[in-house]
């Protein structure tokens, strides 16, 4: 189906804006009163309700696994232009900063999308890992990997 291939092309487009730090090109696709929800109780975990606090978020991201790369593996999309939902499965590395251990993760995204805008992405992936490597982010000076969460 052409749609689901337009909407597999955005959404590994967005991958790529994450991995090269585009973030206004990342939000650019969202729905004002978007639901980002992260598990874990760490500084990226949370829930965010509004375009601007998720933007915020990935800012966080940024400095707090700035050689974060994400690869997308597969992308399921089931649904029509009015109500879609995307799975993307990836697996992430970065480097951390005490280089003697590299970040490594695997998970999946959830996106329900209604004429191309995101209103709700979900993040499932290993929350004990990545709790893992803001700690050890941390323990090198970053002081905002293991900060308060960004919610709305």
């Amino acid at each position: 189906m052409i749609y689901s291939y337009f909407v597999e092309k955005s959404i590994r487009q967005s991958f790529d804006h994450v991995n090269n730090h585009r973030w206004d090109a990342a939000v650019k696709a969202l729905a004002p009163h978007v639901h980002h929800r992260v598990s874990g109780a760490h500084a990226l975990g949370g829930e965010r309700h509004d375009k601007e606090a998720v933007r915020r978020w990935f800012e966080r991201l940024g400095r707090v696994l700035p050689t974060l790369h994400l690869t997308v593996n597969h992308i399921w999309v089931k649904g029509w232009p009015w109500h879609t939902t995307v799975f993307a499965q990836w697996d992430g590395t970065a480097t951390l900063l005490n280089g003697e251990a590299l970040y490594v993760n695997r998970g999946l995204h959830v996106f329900i999308l209604r004429w191309g805008r995101v209103y709700a992405l979900e993040e499932f992936y290993d929350s004990q890992a990545a709790a893992g490597g803001l700690a050890a982010q941390a323990a090198a000076g970053l002081e905002e990997a293991v900060a308060e969460q960004i919610v709305s």
